[in-house]
């Protein structure tokens, strides 16, 4: 026997996101209480329909939108069972996926908000699909302000939805101290047989105050009663729906299209079609792909910013989290970005489990200020050591999976310059809200500083000019990263141990590429971190960097194709130098080596006890 009562809450506009709760939270009541054995759950949904001929990934800020409100609505309404789904659902149809939902939770009841147009698009689609198709009772709303119902106008005829809606109204009666009016359809002056054999029951229920029995026109009858009445509650039609202006049926479709009041129309659950015969509704084509993911797995980092849930979030899945510091001589900065990360994420808010310094064998005083401020520092030549050392960043950060202990692993860079905890909470954020998400990067606006002036947006010169253009031209379904290069991420260890790290330059591209390949794009996700200001690399070091994140993309071409692109001497790279009276070539190699996967490594495997 199922234990709790849910409420499926499809939410769609931002400003009308409250309006169902109080009647869903009235249904709750009147459905799970003690006597009866069970407890009640809302759980809120949030789907956003995009015009056809329009990109799905227009639908990002909408959706953005929707998880702020219904996080809020969480943290306001602390006295009530609800539970938030991570995912906003943007679509051309969402409907079809969250009808998905539906079959996954299995609730008792769906609320969906209508404003009362048989004819209208519910999430994209015709009302009679949505008629056909939902698997459990449902309650179209048109809603109205609650908090001023007096009377409630309840018409049955005794067919199959009479008992759903007597309690019905019952619930919202009690909730707004409302009388009920129950109309009796009859066009033969006489009583049918359900509803005699329920008259009994209704004539002792106090709310109950008045009894009409209508012979005649129904609809106008219903109408001519509204006037003196702010809610209606009604059956729908017990026909399958069908497309056109009528799916409710005659009666229902007429009192909703001639009607101004509160609207309630509910419908039992039918037979439906089998979710697995069902055509997909997701597309196929890859740029639709990247714009629905866009949609819905770009996040902002404000989204994050109640640092208390995100605690909560950990506790309830019992797990840690670390941060790791890559650095090379940056003692300007260090100091600061530990600081701040420090004070607001361990001592102010426990979000944080760890911080550690990864060091790659600077010689000014990055370390020294670091362990001054008591954060544990490693080289990274010397972690591993039967492993080798190589240079570069990315072998830094491959290390740092040895050295760290959380569950979850973040990376920041300690060159920012306005470092602000945003830049942590932000990346960790969608991993504790969601568990499809295994990787989330940061992206932000970067201004180059030439000379003494600044240019807003003019930093990322790799970024524009050589990753996305090549992503877009090899790997087109990461093209919706904004910025791959950016040195703020995070991801689960089980994930990120699964993968190989290039250990120069090529990290993010590489990582990107092999975390899509193995989790596929819902498993990434993205975060607006706002500006970050950082000191920006010479030209000729841009150009190593471009060199170095070619090659990564031409190695995994030839490992999904299975061709030989890059002979041993393309790594070598032509710089030119330039001296005081001359300027000439001079030969560099500059390639990325390729660590394996964290989770072969047999030292790895033993620390944590790996069998």
């Amino acid at each position: 026997m199922k234990q709790t009562y849910q409420i499926m809450l499809p939410i769609t506009q931002v400003d009308r996101a409250e309006m169902l709760l109080p009647l869903a939270t009235a249904w709750l009541r009147q459905m799970s209480t003690p006597a009866k054995g069970t407890r009640g759950e809302i759980i809120l949904i949030g789907a956003v329909t995009v015009p056809k001929d329009q990109s799905l990934s227009i639908g990002a800020q909408s959706a953005q939108g929707l998880r702020a409100v219904m996080n809020s609505i969480r943290n306001r309404y602390t006295d009530l069972p609800l539970r938030v789904k991570a995912t906003v659902q943007v679509s051309y149809e969402p409907w079809q996926e969250v009808l998905q939902a539906i079959h996954a939770e299995e609730p008792d009841l769906i609320l969906l908000d209508w404003n009362g147009d048989p004819a209208a698009l519910i999430m994209g689609v015709p009302l009679a699909e949505v008629l056909s198709e939902t698997p459990c009772e449902l309650a179209l709303v048109r809603p109205t302000d609650w908090n001023k119902i007096d009377r409630i106008l309840l018409p049955i005829r005794g067919g199959p939805y009479t008992k759903l809606a007597v309690n019905f109204s019952l619930a919202v009666a009690e909730m707004t101290d409302a009388e009920i009016t129950v109309m009796y359809a009859s066009s033969r002056g006489n009583l049918d047989q359900p509803y005699a054999s329920y008259l009994p029951l209704l004539r002792n229920i106090d709310r109950i105050k008045r009894h009409i029995t209508i012979v005649g026109d129904v609809v106008d009858e219903v109408l001519s009663q509204a006037d003196q009445h702010e809610l209606i509650v009604m059956g729908a039609s017990s026909r399958p729906g069908k497309i056109g202006p009528e799916p409710l049926g005659p009666i229902a479709s007429r009192i909703a299209t001639e009607s101004s009041i509160g609207l309630v129309l509910l419908k039992s659950p039918r037979a439906f079609m089998p979710i697995s015969t069902r055509p997909s509704s997701v597309p196929s084509s890859v740029p639709v792909l990247v714009d629905k993911w866009f949609a819905e797995n770009t996040f902002d980092a404000s989204e994050f910013d109640d640092i208390d849930r995100l605690i909560d979030l950990k506790r309830a899945r019992n797990v840690s989290i670390s941060l790791a510091l890559p650095a090379l001589n940056e003692e300007a900065t260090v100091g600061k970005v530990i600081r701040v990360i420090r004070t607001a994420l361990m001592q102010k808010h426990p979000l944080l489990d760890e911080i550690v310094l990864i060091d790659s064998g600077s010689d000014d005083r990055t370390r020294e200020i670091a362990r001054r401020l008591g954060v544990p520092v490693y080289i990274h030549q010397e972690i591993l050591p039967e492993c080798g050392a190589r240079t570069g960043k990315g072998e830094a950060l491959w290390k740092s999976l040895h050295v760290t202990h959380g569950d979850l692993i973040a990376w920041i860079d300690t060159d920012i310059v306005n470092i602000h905890p945003r830049f942590v909470y932000g990346v960790i954020g969608p991993l504790l809200h969601s568990d499809r998400i295994q990787f989330v990067k940061g992206f932000y606006r970067r201004p180059l500083k030439v000379g003494d002036k600044t240019q807003a947006g003019g930093g990322g010169r790799v970024t524009e000019l050589v990753a996305r253009p090549l992503i877009n031209l090899f790997f087109p379904e990461l093209s919706g990263l904004i910025q791959p290069l950016s040195g703020e991420y995070a991801g689960w260890r089980s994930a990120l141990e699964q993968v190989p790290f290039f250990t120069g330059y090529g990290v993010e591209t590489g990582l990107l590429i092999d975390l899509h390949e193995k989790f596929g794009l819902r498993g990434i996700a993205q975060v607006d971190l706002e500006e970050r200001v950082h000191h920006n690399q010479p030209l000729d070091a841009l150009s190593r960097m471009s060199f170095a994140i070619i090659q990564v993309i031409v190695a995994r071409l030839e490992d999904r194709h299975k061709i030989n692109l890059l002979a041993e001497i393309n790594r070598n790279m032509k710089i030119v130098r330039h001296e005081p009276g001359r300027y000439y070539l001079d030969l560099e190699e500059i390639g990325d080596l390729q660590r394996p996967p964290m989770i072969q490594i047999d030292e790895y495997r033993r620390a944590r006890s790996i069998s």
